[in-house]
Formats: structure tokens, C-alpha cells, sequence
């Protein structure tokens, strides 16, 4: 059984975390990208598929390639960030299910299906971005997670060899500029969204 975090952990995490539109001049480096990696992964996708594919970008040229596919300020948002992410999803993840989930045949559940692979990549991989903002706040990084630009030409840019492969969102990444958050848009209390039954 896990034990609750603490109150700044939660913070952290959650209740005084942002969105960030604008970072620091701190570079993040390689070694921070393994990082978050390596928690990230841990999160549980469905039968271990780990659909998501990254691609994680720190040069000026990565950055002006990613930035050409974004539309409105996202383009100047991606040049200025130290780092940003492209989290994509594999449609044949179930290639490397008898690895990952070794237990049983997992791959003949998607086999001939690409509707159903579609469906699980694009569930799962949105599940591991979700997974990347929050192993990057754990470790002390701020995300600024988009979906305002061109798919197509980020698979074209990014995935020209693999037709398999489709970009679900992107983020940038890096330590937080407090100067480039708004206001705290509204969070609604339980009783709007949700019910017990």
C-alpha cells in the first residue's frame, strides 16, 4: 500500500502547478530528459502496451522544425523553450507486446485490427503525456502541453519513414517563467461533473 504525499508534493504535482507559456534561460539536458523518461514509463498503460512514441528536442534546428508545424503563438512558444516534446502513438505497438506483456499471446488480440490498435495507441499514448507532465513537475520542471498545430506535417517532419507512427500532442518543457502564466482558470467543484453511485 502506498503512503499519501505530503502537502508540497501534492502542490507540486497539482493544486499550485501550471501550465507555463514562457521558461527560464536554464538549459535542460539530456540526463533531465532520462529522467522523467524513466518515471514516466512506470506509469501503467493498457497490458504494458507503452504505445507512445517521443521524440524530445533541444537543438535550434529541431526547435524551428517543430515550430513551422505550430500554428498562432505556439511557433515563437516552441523557438523560445529550452525543450519541447513531440508525444506520438505507435499503431503497431502490438509488435513488441511479446516482450512487454510476456504472459500471453497480447499481440493476436490486435492482429488484422487497425481500428482497435488505433483506438489503444491513441488511449494509451495520451496516458503517457499525462505521465510525462507529471514526472517533469515531480522533478522540478514546468510543462506547457498544446495540441494548436498541423499533425500531418509534424508526421511528415518527424516520421517520414514510419506511416505507423502519428503525433498525438506536443509540450514544451523547462523551468517556468512565472511572468508568462495567467490567472488560474476555474477548476468546478465535484458536484458539477460527477456523481456516486
Amino acid at each position: 500500500m502506498g503512503k499519501p504525499l505530503d502537502d508540497a508534493a501534492l502542490d507540486t504535482l497539482f493544486r499550485t502547478a501550471r501550465s507555463y507559456n514562457g521558461y527560464t534561460d536554464a538549459p535542460v539536458g539530456e540526463d533531465a530528459i532520462r529522467r522523467i523518461y524513466d518515471l514516466m514509463k512506470m506509469g501503467p498503460t493498457s497490458a504494458n502496451q507503452q504505445s507512445a512514441r517521443f521524440v524530445w528536442i533541444t537543438s535550434a534546428a529541431g526547435k524551428e522544425k517543430l515550430a513551422e508545424c505550430a500554428s498562432g503563438t505556439n511557433a515563437a512558444k516552441i523557438r523560445q523553450a529550452p525543450a519541447s516534446v513531440i508525444i506520438a502513438m505507435d499503431w503497431n505497438f502490438h509488435e513488441e507486446l511479446p516482450w512487454l506483456f510476456p504472459h500471453t499471446d497480447a499481440k493476436s488480440w490486435f492482429e488484422g485490427d487497425l481500428d482497435a490498435r488505433r483506438d489503444h495507441a491513441f488511449r494509451n499514448s495520451s496516458l503517457q503525456g499525462a505521465y510525462f507532465i507529471m514526472a517533469a513537475r515531480a522533478l522540478g520542471l514546468d510543462t506547457g502541453p498544446m495540441s494548436g498545430f498541423d499533425n500531418a506535417k509534424v508526421d511528415e517532419a518527424f516520421f517520414p519513414d514510419q506511416p505507423h507512427v502519428k503525433s498525438n500532442f506536443i509540450s514544451t518543457f523547462g523551468y517556468g517563467d512565472p511572468g508568462s502564466i495567467f490567472e488560474r482558470l476555474p477548476r468546478p467543484e465535484f458536484e458539477r461533473f460527477n456523481r456516486v453511485v
